[in-house]
């Protein structure tokens, strides 16, 4: 086994958009669907695949593009990352929530500076984790399975559960922008 991570990446995609009213992946931002800028953002990071998490029902995803089904409908987030946990090739998968327009390729270089073999690396602000937009390891992908079929799906506790497999980085006030989520029409 290398001693150097290598990275995979999934752009969540699935949720429901209740509280937007639309799917949020494809309101328009920069002249492009919101799920294509993720998808930039992604590409950026110089993963050597990118996968998409969608629903079934989501049929907008173009054809030759790698996409993952959560085996749990309605298991929020931890089901897109369990999915592309199991299906990624390579030992790290960089996370981002399609809701998060103005995160930057910079945030995960950040982040892939503290992963080693085994651990990953996540965001800490006034003491939550920013779990949509993370790395996590390869190595827990059981745990994340074993929470879905408990019915236990909330990242925070899934986070802190990793202990050691999870380093925590404290978002600085210059960072604090990119976390801005679209949950609601403006």
């Amino acid at each position: 086994m290398s001693d150097t991570p290598s990275f995979s990446a999934v752009l969540l995609a699935a949720g429901r958009s209740t509280r937007m009213g639309t799917d949020k992946a494809l309101l328009p931002v920069d002249g492009m669907a919101l799920w294509q800028r993720q998808w930039a953002v992604l590409a950026r990071t110089r993963a050597s695949e990118i996968i998409l998490s969608v629903r079934p029902e989501q049929t907008w995803a173009p054809a030759g593009v790698n996409v993952v089904r959560d085996a749990l409908a309605d298991a929020g987030p931890l089901g897109g990352i369990a999915a592309a946990l199991e299906k990624m090739r390579q030992t790290h998968l960089i996370v981002l929530a399609v809701d998060l327009p103005q995160m930057q390729p910079v945030w995960f270089e950040r982040l892939k500076e503290l992963c080693e073999p085994g651990v990953g690396a996540v965001g800490l602000c006034d003491g939550f984790y920013e779990p949509l937009a993370a790395i996590y390891p390869r190595e827990l992908v059981a745990d994340a399975v074993r929470r879905l079929t408990r019915g236990e799906y909330a990242l925070q506790r899934f986070i802190a559960a990793a202990g050691t497999a999870m380093k925590a980085v404290e978002i600085g006030k210059e960072e604090a922008a990119m976390f801005e989520n679209w949950n609601e029409p403006a």
